[in-house]
């Protein structure tokens, strides 16, 4: 899995127990990002339809979410990473615009991503085998990258990890079939039809997927794109049309309420956090249309940058860091038996929302 702003890790087993706990049989991650959470649903048996609107996500998803890992010929699998792994490096876009003139990867290691990169478009486009092993490559691209997790710099000096050779290893494959599907989550959630469980975990605020993960955008499109900027960020993420509303403070309330009333579900979680746009009241008012709305919180720490502090472009030290640790929120809403349920699921589950009054006792009941 690779290093992801907003990672929803430590809330899995959360997830994991109320899914459990529900009965659901089918589920949607609306916003799925590395599809942590939809794999999580898979590995308990649910039919998962995994959106999101980033090539990468989709790459993603196809891999984890929608491959029948059962199915997957091994062999042929086995046989395509032992090739790609033994290519010679050969220079190119990566090479030149992530190693030179940005620092992201070292070149030795960029040009066996240009080398494996062409090789995968050249041999396996259209195959069951594609969208895994691009996930193959994004995440051992991941693993000797030089940055502190997102796109929009690198470190001043060569990350230990980066000096380590790429290598390809097989993904961690699944049982069963998904969906995967590529869009914007306010325009086709009412078209993907009904779901006993739904996670939203939308964007928080301005800092926008697409240009954090510039360099995943452009492995998997493979379209050697103009560039902009130290960190060489794809031309296109200057042109509105790769904008989020979820992104603007000023759209970003209405395109999820929007988003909330168009999904068709039996238990919705909606998470969300203390330092985004939206108050916690107005998350459950979003969600009012259910019978029943619970909304638990726990504290979690912050982003690396947090906890590196802010530098200047020099790599000088500057300002304080506020603090380390936020609030996240998850707001739980269905049919009043469920919902209880999934609550009590939940607090089970993390020993957090178990032990403090506030998390597992703040709990907001809106009945219609």
């Amino acid at each position: 899995m690779i290093k992801y702003l907003g990672s929803k890790r430590r809330l899995v087993p959360v997830l994991e127990a109320i899914a459990a706990s529900s009965g659901a049989r089918s589920a949607l991650d609306l916003f799925t990002g590395t599809t942590r959470v939809a794999q999580a649903f898979k590995r308990l048996g649910l039919l998962v339809t995994a959106v999101d609107l980033s090539r990468y996500a989709e790459v993603f998803a196809r891999c984890y979410v929608e491959t029948d890992g059962d199915a997957i010929h091994q062999r042929e699998l086995e046989d395509a990473l032992t090739h790609l792994n033994a290519l010679p490096g050969s220079a190119g876009y990566v090479t030149d615009t992530f190693c030179r003139r940005a620092r992201f990867f070292q070149p030795f290691n960029g040009e066996r991503i240009d080398a494996i990169r062409d090789a995968i478009e050249s041999d396996y486009a259209g195959t069951p085998l594609e969208p895994v092993l691009l996930t193959s490559l994004i995440e051992a691209a991941d693993r000797v990258d030089s940055t502190v997790g997102v796109q929009m710099a690198f470190v001043k000096q060569w990350a230990p990890r980066s000096y380590r050779r790429l290598e390809l290893v097989r993904p961690s494959l699944l049982a069963g079939t998904g969906r995967a599907v590529r869009g914007d989550a306010r325009t086709i959630a009412g078209s993907l039809g009904s779901f006993d469980l739904a996670y939203l975990d939308p964007p928080y605020n301005q800092h926008r997927y697409f240009t954090n993960y510039h360099v995943w955008e452009t492995l998997v499109a493979w379209d050697a794109p103009a560039h902009y900027g130290v960190a060489c960020k794809r031309i296109d993420a200057k042109d509105p049309a790769t904008r989020s509303e979820f992104n603007s403070k000023r759209t970003m309330p209405a395109a999820l309420a929007d988003t909330v009333a168009s999904v068709d579900c039996g238990l919705l979680l909606l998470s969300y956090n203390d330092e985004s746009w939206v108050a916690v009241d107005e998350l459950e008012r979003m969600c009012s249309h259910h019978r029943e709305v619970v909304t638990l919180a726990f504290e979690s720490a912050r982003y690396v940058g947090a906890r590196i502090g802010i530098h200047d472009p020099r790599g000088v030290k500057v300002g304080t860091v506020s603090h380390l640790y936020n609030r996240e929120y998850l707001v739980v809403a269905g049919e009043v038996t469920v919902v209880r349920g999934a609550v009590a699921a939940a607090t089970q589950a993390h020993p957090a929302l178990r032990s403090s009054a506030p998390l597992g006792a703040r709990a907001s009941q809106r009945r219609r």
